[in-house]
Formats: structure tokens, C-alpha cells, sequence
């Protein structure tokens, strides 16, 4: 661990600053649309826009960084990262923040793709898993100590939208300064959907699903709040619960995953934090309960990103694995678009509770649907089961791909001891 850190410091830095404006923005988009009298279907297009960006950067940057190269790809989607950001209070209308959130979900998705290959690049086979570790609870702590900076006084009402600006333009410095531009970039073409799903009927679905959980939980808890009536203080507080329990949770379900039948705990998994969601459209304003709904959430969902790609992967030959994180990934990014939309119209149908509702609705379906796929075949053998690894739900395709190269070595090594 302190190899990883001594050797991409500079990188980890950087990636702090970059999800500390990240984190930051969208909360403060979701209290500054509400104080703007944006509706909740309104501020759910606008949150949707990200995803939507997102998903067309996963599959355009690995192209315009094998044109023009790490380096200018990096510099020229961070400066548009922070230009949008200050752009905001100038064009308080839902249409230019929908437009806003397209090109920042773009660019973010760009700098995490190229961040991620730089430090893949710089880490040896030894230190791979590590540094994917670090790397994800790097973004955590960025995402959870962002939700603190909303409470920075802003009298003027700009103070606030310059910080992410300026957090972002700071993060390229410490990055660019001290590292060297990477081999030629390369990813792998994605399995056909159709092959997936038949390979991982539960895999595909459960990404899809998830993909509504996390949208839900990235852009409308802070919706959520302003329309609950919560404080700034609270809000924050709310939102920073669901990546506390993400970051507490998930190394001790990854280390479960692999001592039981996977599908039994994401069925355990999907359970408990579909009825969290469910206590927490009940809990009528008690905060305290609220926090600890948010944590089991979190803590619940982000995981299952990673238990469904390694249980997918059970079924996979080491030769399809990093195929197969392209359809996922993709997957997931189109229940990711759907999931704000459908939370705001929930919102506005059903009041606040409208998204615990949605939550719960699907974390239930997932855990359903886990049950019936454990009725139609055997689970693999433990000899046969992929490694678990750590990921975020908001992890790119480079990311993925380094977490299923660990998840082939891993069963290589199996193989060749098994041999021994």
C-alpha cells in the first residue's frame, strides 16, 4: 500500500480534487435548482443529463485519446469541466444546466478514463489490485468530504460554484506535472448484449437496476432533501451517509463473496437495502433513522456493483472477461440515464417519499429476480468462482477492464496451483 502511494501520490491527488468538485456540484445544483423554482422533474433532467453524458464519453474518449494522446485529452476536457462549472449561476434555466450536465458528465467520464489508464500503466501485477483499491476509496472520501463544502457561507451566491471550479483546475497540476504520457491506449470490443444475457441473465438485469439505484443516490438525495424540507447542514449529512456506507460496507461483502454462493448475497444484499428504502418512506422526518436508512443503502447497492460484474464473470472464460465489462457497463449506463427521471416523477407524483419509493422498488425486484435465477441453475463451484473486486458504481470501462485482468490472473493462479 505504501508502494502505491508513494509511487501515484500525485495521481490519487488529483483524482481527491476532481470528485471533490464532482461531489460538490450536484448537490449544489439540486439546493440551487429548488431556491430557483425548478420543479422535481425538472432537476431530475438535469441530474439525467450526466449519466447520459457519461455513457457517450465511455465509449468516444478511448478513440480521441488513441488521436491525440493522454495528455491533451486530460488538459482540454478539464477545462471544460471548469468553465461549465462557473458557467451555471450566469444561465439559471433548466435547459443550460441540462446541457451543462451533459458536457461535465462527458468530460468527468474522459478524466477518469484517462486517469485510470495512467494508473494501470504505472502499477506493477503485484500492486494492480491495490492500487484499484486505493484508487476507489480515493473517489469515496473525495465524494464524502465534498458534501461538507456546502456548508461554506455564500453570501454572494457565486462563492460556491467557483470552489468546484477552482478544486478542478488545481486537480490537473499535481497529475500533469509528474506524469508520463502512457503506451498506446487500448480496450477491448465489447461482448454483443444478446451473449451476455444469456451468459448472466441476473448479471444484466442487476446492472440495469443498479444503475437506477445509483442515479438515484448520485443526483436526487440532494433533490430529495430540498423537497423534504431538510437543512443545508442536513443535506449533506444525507447525501455523505449513502458513500460512508459504500466505503464501510464494501470490503467486508467482498471478502463474504467469496466464501459463499454469490447470488445468495446479493439476494441478501438487494434485501436489505430494498427494505431500508421501504422504513425510510415512513420514518415521517425522524433524521437520525434517515441517516441510518441512507447508510445501509449505500452500503447495499454500491457493492453489488462489484458482486454482480465478479458473479457474471463466473460464468465467463478468462478469454471473455474483459469483453464482457463493456456490455455491462453500458447496461448499467442506460439505468443509470432512466433512473433521475423516473425519481422526479416520482417525486412530483408521490411527494418526497416518491424516492425511497423508487429505490426500494427496484432493490426488492433485485432481490425477487435473484431468488427466481437461483431456481433455474446450480451455483458454480467455489474452484470455479472469479475474484471479487473492489469497483464504484461510477467506474469506467479502464477501470472495469483492470478489475477483470485481476479476476483472470487470479483464476490463472488457481489453475496453475491446482496443477502444482
Amino acid at each position: 500500500m505504501l508502494y502505491v502511494l508513494k509511487n501515484s501520490w500525485a495521481l490519487l491527488l488529483g483524482m481527491m480534487l476532481l470528485m471533490l468538485g464532482n461531489g460538490l456540484q450536484g448537490s449544489l445544483l439540486s439546493v440551487r435548482g429548488d431556491e430557483a423554482g425548478f420543479s422535481a422533474f425538472q432537476m431530475s433532467m438535469v441530474m439525467s443529463a450526466y449519466f447520459l453524458g457519461f455513457l457517450f464519453a465511455s465509449r468516444m474518449t478511448p478513440g480521441l485519446i488513441r488521436r491525440v494522446g493522454h495528455v491533451r485529452v486530460f488538459a482540454a476536457l478539464g477545462s471544460f469541466i471548469s468553465a461549465v462549472l462557473i458557467m451555471y449561476p450566469t444561465f439559471e434555466h433548466p435547459m443550460a444546466w441540462i446541457i451543462g450536465r451533459v458536457i461535465i458528465g462527458f468530460c468527468y467520464c474522459g478524466v477518469y478514463v484517462t486517469a485510470e489508464s495512467w494508473l494501470n500503466n504505472a502499477a506493477s501485477n503485484e500492486t494492480r489490485g491495490q492500487s484499484l483499491s486505493v484508487y476507489m476509496i480515493v473517489q469515496m472520501v473525495g465524494i464524502i468530504v465534498s458534501q461538507g463544502l456546502l456548508l461554506v457561507p455564500d453570501q454572494s451566491g457565486y462563492l460556491l460554484y467557483v470552489i468546484p471550479s477552482v478544486l478542478v483546475s488545481i486537480a490537473f497540476a499535481p497529475i500533469l506535472l509528474s506524469i508520463s504520457p502512457t503506451p498506446a491506449f487500448e480496450t477491448t470490443k465489447p461482448m454483443k448484449l444478446s451473449v451476455l444475457f444469456h451468459t448472466s441473465p441476473l448479471g444484466c438485469v442487476g446492472m440495469f437496476l443498479l444503475g437506477g439505484v445509483f442515479a438515484a443516490q448520485f443526483g436526487m438525495a440532494a433533490v430529495y432533501g430540498t423537497q423534504a424540507g431538510m437543512t443545508l447542514t442536513q443535506i449533506s449529512m444525507f447525501v455523505a451517509s449513502f458513500y460512508i456506507g459504500a466505503l464501510v460496507l464494501q470490503y467486508p461483502l467482498g471478502w463474504l463473496s467469496d466464501r459463499m454462493d454469490r447470488r445468495e448475497l446479493i439476494t441478501i444484499c438487494a434485501g436489505i437495502g430494498g427494505v431500508a428504502a421501504s422504513v425510510a418512506v415512513f420514518l415521517n422526518g425522524n433524521f437520525a433513522l434517515m441517516l441510518v436508512a441512507a447508510f445501509l443503502i449505500g452500503g447495499m447497492s454500491n457493492p453489488l456493483y462489484s458482486l454482480l460484474i465478479a458473479y457474471t464473470n463466473d460464468f465467463l472464460g478468462t478469454e471473455d472477461m474483459a469483453a464482457s465489462s463493456g456490455g455491462l457497463l453500458f447496461i448499467n449506463g442506460l439505468g443509470a440515464i432512466a433512473g433521475p427521471l423516473i425519481t422526479g416523477w416520482m417525486i412530483e407524483m408521490f411527494g418526497p417519499g416518491g424516492f425511497f419509493v423508487f429505490i426500494a422498488g427496484l432493490m426488492l425486484s433485485l432481490t425477487g429476480y435473484a431468488l427466481y435465477r437461483m431456481t433455474q441453475r446450480p451455483a458454480p463451484s467455489s474452484e470455479e468462482t472469479a475474484a471479487y473486486a473492489p469497483l464504484t458504481a461510477g467506474s469506467t470501462p479502464v477501470a472495469v477492464e483492470v478489475a477483470q485482468e485481476l479476476a483472470i490472473e487470479s483464476a490463472q493462479d488457481d489453475t496453475q496451483d491446482a496443477a502444482a
